[in-house]
């Protein structure tokens, strides 16, 4: 689909979960946004994406939990089994709600959920500047052509274009790779309403119920040389899978074996962004802001990527709402844009910060190969970080 103009008020760049829930929160606000994703489909990499409550308060503001309700099952419990102890013990999931969906259900009620003519797919953006005469922003697309715009939103991903052109960009990479899928019951899933958390030597296996029947699990792991060619084929992704989970009790060596094969995903290994870069940058150049994994790109060991972004999404569009009826001329709209984003900005910093410490330190410990420092990792946790479900608590407000 080819954008229609060459002027845009507010280009969201990327049509992943932020980018839709970005566009979707303005238009709950009345402003209407253009969506560019470079793929030629709707993209909901990664299989499925936890839900904490505060992802589900963001949703509930967005208005399209209820919808997502009907699609998963609550989850009421946690089990933690290390092998290599044989130690079986309970694991706090917090006493709200949690759920896990399928990301390509999440992507289609966003999409569905907007405007005619807000998503523009095959529209890939592959530099940015901005005009040295106004200051506004110019995206250059694929085939040449240029887009004028006066606000832009990067919620590109971990790779994206938008934060490289602010010299942001994810660097850090934890040498951990995540394998994800789906397996199918049809006599019915084992698990109930039950997350396991199963662990041997450095690999660990999660299983989360998705319904009576579906299963999501994904297999945490050091990184590989074999992990670079496995990613190129869902058939070696699978041989990979099975030959990780090698050791581990039949139930799951058969989940990985009946896995749904087209479902499979491998993250070869963790790109995130420090805690110290969360501090001391500004994600904001002129009207250009950031959003979502091309800000707070962080590893899977909290499920908060996706309930951040969607958090996002929803104080930026309060934040922007209230610059759109006082514009009185460029310079002044301008300037109260830059207000908005500022206020955006310092109310999210905060709070992705206390998650990408969180983050930072769990990584670092299944990362490290010292003891030591996986010592000093965990005193910090419980130190900074005693009440570990905190995170989950969090009320990014009303739109």
């Amino acid at each position: 689909m080819e954008i229609g103009d060459t002027k845009e008020n507010i280009v969201i760049v990327g049509g992943g979960i932020c980018g839709l829930a970005t566009a979707l929160a303005l238009h709950r606000k009345g402003i209407r946004s253009v969506v560019l994703e470079r793929s030629n489909t709707l993209r909901a990499t990664g299989a499925a994406i936890i839900v904490h409550p505060n992802g589900w308060r963001a949703l509930d503001q967005l208005g399209v939990a209820s919808h997502l309700r009907q699609t998963s099952i609550p989850i009421l419990s946690g089990q933690f089994h290390s092998l290599n102890n044989d130690e079986l013990k309970e694991m706090p999931i917090g006493k709200e709600e949690l759920r896990c969906l399928k990301r390509t259900d999440l992507v289609d009620i966003l999409a569905n959920s907007l405007p005619r003519n807000t998503l523009h797919l095959g529209c890939e953006v592959l530099s940015i500047k901005l005009d040295p005469i106004t200051s506004s922003p110019v995206l250059q697309l694929q085939g040449g052509r240029l887009l004028n715009a006066k606000v832009v939103i990067g919620c590109d991903g971990v790779n994206s274009a938008i934060s490289n052109m602010m010299g942001v960009k994810a660097e850090k990479i934890f040498t951990v790779s995540v394998i994800r899928g789906f397996t199918n019951y049809p006599n019915g899933q084992e698990l109930g309403s039950q997350f396991r958390l199963t662990k041997k030597d450095d690999t660990q296996v999660g299983q989360l119920p998705m319904n009576k029947n579906l299963v999501y699990w994904f297999i945490t792991r050091k990184y590989t040389c074999q992990d670079s060619m496995a990613s190129k084929s869902q058939k070696l992704i699978w041989n990979l899978a099975v030959d990780s989970v090698e050791g581990f009790p039949t139930s799951i060596i058969e989940m990985a074996k009946n896995c749904e094969l087209d479902s499979l995903h491998l993250t070869e290994y963790l790109r995130y962004h420090a805690p110290w870069d969360i501090l001391r940058r500004r994600f904001r150049e002129g009207t250009v802001t950031l959003a979502g994994d091309a800000m707070h790109a962080m590893g899977p060991f909290l499920a908060q990527g996706g309930s951040a972004c969607l958090e996002d999404a929803v104080v930026l569009a309060r934040c922007l709402a209230r610059t759109s009826h006082i514009h009185r001329n460029a310079r002044g709209a301008k300037m109260q844009v830059e207000e908005a984003f500022d206020e955006y900005l310092k109310e999210r910093k905060m709070r992705i910060l206390r998650l990408s410490l969180q983050m930072y330190l769990i990584g670092k410990m299944l990362d490290a190969s010292s003891q030591f420092v996986k010592f000093i990792c965990i005193i910090l946790l419980a130190v900074l970080f005693s009440d570990s479900h905190g995170h989950t608590r969090y009320d990014c407000g009303s739109l």
